[in-house]
């Protein structure tokens, strides 16, 4: 059986040589569209293509390759140059998506310590063959990308997912959903960028409604008793407020005196999509980006995906539409991926018990 770290490798290299073989992409070429204004070394994309000791590039590179060899346009001037996705063509785009899913497999087989082994099956981010699943991000708002080449589209540098907001969480969520489902097709979008048809697929939304108009519209639809209360100030830091029975309760993260981030307030919640009754909808949400990161790994997290997913099949009995609310501490601004099963965890649940 081939390595798997191989085959990426001899796949990166075909690519290069064999895409468009009347010009001779070379290393450099690679390197110098993939860099900006700050190329990559020719070593590094070298040891990407090393068939005896290959190494694993990065998901953001390989998202830039995609964009790359999506479209001739990138070697029509020098230096070679990516095209970025706003401007590509509706042909260019599909080739792009169908290299990046192709990629995130290969990299998610690379990856896999126990190299040919089949990966463990998690219900929740499993998916029927053929059924599509978008995860829709927000886009980083216009005042925090002034200034940054790598967000500008004018720029050379320019890298299209550095216009995402909740960029940690999507490359963890994206590529574990890639592995889990190989018959399904997965898309990213940033909310400005949904279609009429990606409305009616199934639905993962990054990010809450500070900055996600898709996360805002979708909790005005669903029955949930829980909303979110925005950050409209630095000193108002906002919260998950749950209304039932008359009362309200507002869980709110915690900043130590200095105002560093000591544990945030995750939510995740599973339901039906409010646009296709067949499809769902799942919302991971924090109050800061971290918050976001742990909903996902709750549910991604090698040490913790399995004893999580038990307790939601325990707790909810397979239901359709459930929701959590956990808390995710922080320690020297690393998140810990939160335990579903320790109560203390757990600031709430819905449906309640039963």
């Amino acid at each position: 059986m081939a390595n798997p770290r191989q085959v990426l490798a001899q796949r990166l290299k075909a690519l290069r040589e064999e895409r468009w073989p009347d010009r001779g992409i070379t290393q450099l070429q690679v390197a110098e569209a993939l860099g900006g204004k700050k190329p990559l070394s020719v070593s590094l994309i070298s040891s990407w293509e090393n068939h005896a000791k290959p190494v694993t590039p990065p998901m953001l590179r390989l998202a830039a390759y995609a964009a790359f060899f999506a479209t001739r346009r990138s070697i029509e001037q020098e230096p070679a140059r990516l095209v970025p996705v706003s401007q590509m063509t509706a042909e260019e785009r599909a080739s792009r998506d169908e290299l990046l899913n192709e990629l995130t497999d290969l990299r998610a087989a690379a990856s896999d310590p126990e190299v040919g082994a089949e990966p463990a099956k998690t219900g929740l981010w499993q998916f029927p063959p053929d059924e599509n699943v978008t995860i829709v991000c927000a886009q980083l708002p216009a005042d925090l990308r002034e200034g940054f080449s790598y967000a500008d589209p004018t720029s050379p540098d320019y890298v299209e997912l550095y216009t995402y907001a909740d960029l940690d969480a999507l490359i963890e969520l994206y590529g574990h959903i890639r592995a889990f489902n190989p018959d399904v097709q997965v898309h990213f979008r940033t909310a400005q960028e949904l279609e009429p048809d990606d409305y009616t697929t199934h639905l993962v939304l990054l990010g809450g409604v500070d900055w996600n108009v898709v996360t805002r519209a979708l909790l005005e639809r669903v029955e949930l008793p829980v909303s979110q209360v925005a950050r409209h100030e630095e000193s108002e830091i906002g919260g998950f407020e749950v209304k039932a029975d008359g009362n309200s309760q507002l869980f709110v993260p915690e900043l130590d005196s200095d105002g560093r981030l000591v544990a945030d307030v995750a939510h995740f919640y599973r339901g039906l999509n409010p646009f296709n009754g067949k499809r769902t909808v799942t919302i991971c949400n924090g109050m800061y980006g971290r918050g976001t990161l742990g909903a996902v790994r709750a549910l991604t997290d090698a040490k913790f995906r399995d004893r999580n997913e038990n307790y939601v099949k325990q707790r909810f009995a397979g239901a359709d539409t459930f929701s959590i609310i956990a808390r995710v501490s922080v320690v020297m601004g690393q998140l810990l991926t939160p335990d579903w099963t320790v109560p203390e965890t757990r600031l709430h649940e819905w449906p309640g018990s039963p």
